[in-house]
């Protein structure tokens, strides 16, 4: 027999529900049996799967203990990668990061490491959470594996949950600094409709609807030039895939290395020049009240500053 209790990460939701992620490898048709059967029980009593779960309350799996271990797939306990993490800001919920380029944001294929991998062997080797259970952190936000800059990650599903609802209702205001060919005087406010070619993983920018495009709107306020280059600030008002790339070599103004959305190559760079700056966020309650009207920057990439100086000047 297995008693578990019930945190607050797995609150809120049907019996059911949770007894399908946390023996994720167990056909419906056995757990549904397994309650009719009175073998799984809550707080001591028979259940039949349509309780709502409370923090504290206690699941009982009347099971042997290589039935539950063979539905979970704990033969083998996963230890996940670490490494340095440049953290701009954490609570029990929330989780700020500065993803340096080059770096996945999530799996693209099935063997690489990404920054959520990393961010599940930091929570795992500080106890804060472990593999097996039905919650698994996760990170809000994507970055190009070039983008280098702020990435906020939820600890706990409700950190998970709120960072998704102000992104997906655009709450945040997210700013970042590129480097883009040619020269931009004003500050403006583009838009546009771009669709996505999975096959290439390419996007291309429409000035009008069609079928399958998404709307996209994108700010930018030019900082400095140097009569080939601008140094611009960018406002990501809406969030789509390479939407600042792609849009900006739209516009004829591709960033500096961008050779996907027609830029070149810059002497002794692989990568673009592009990086996620700053986060503003809206007032917030508790328990987000950490984060709540607060403005978060990542400061550039050593590489990123020292081509801005070159073609800018400090500033």
């Amino acid at each position: 027999m297995r008693e578990i209790e019930i945190g607050q990460n797995d609150s809120g939701q049907r019996l059911d529900k949770y007894l399908q992620k946390y023996m994720r490898e167990a056909p419906k048709g056995f757990l549904y049996k397994m309650l009719r059967k009175k073998n799984i029980k809550v707080n001591g009593r028979r259940a039949e799967g349509r309780e709502i779960l409370a923090t504290g309350d206690r699941v009982a799996l009347y099971l042997s203990e290589e039935t539950v271990q063979k539905f979970r797939g704990e033969a083998v306990q996963q230890i996940y990668p670490q490494m340095d993490l440049k953290i701009i800001y954490e609570d029990e919920h929330v989780l700020l990061l500065d993803k340096p380029a080059g770096l996945l944001s999530q799996k693209a294929k099935r063997d690489d490491i990404s920054l959520v991998e990393y961010v599940l062997g930091y929570l795992q080797e500080k106890g804060e959470w472990q593999p097996g259970g039905t919650f698994v952190p996760g990170i809000c936000n994507r970055l190009d594996r070039n983008t280098s800059g702020i990435i906020i990650a939820g600890k706990s599903l409700a950190g998970l949950q709120k960072m998704s609802e102000l992104l997906k209702r655009r709450a945040l205001e997210k700013y970042y600094l590129a480097i883009v060919e040619g020269v931009m005087k004003q500050p403006q406010v583009i838009r546009g409709y771009l669709i996505k070619d999975e096959k290439t993983n390419q996007v291309t920018v429409y000035p009008d609807d069609g079928e399958g495009r998404s709307y996209i709107e994108t700010g930018y306020e030019p900082l400095a030039d140097n009569g080939m280059y601008t140094l611009l600030k960018v406002r990501l008002i809406t969030g789509r895939t390479h939407q600042i790339r792609s849009h900006l070599g739209s516009i004829g103004h591709p960033l500096l290395g961008d050779t996907k959305y027609g830029g070149e190559r810059y002497p002794g760079v692989s990568g673009y020049f592009l990086h996620s700056s700053e986060i503003h966020f809206p007032e917030l309650e508790e328990p987000f009240d950490g984060v709540g009207g607060r403005c978060f920057e990542a400061s550039l990439p050593p590489a990123f500053e020292k081509i801005k100086n070159k073609l800018f000047g400090r500033r």
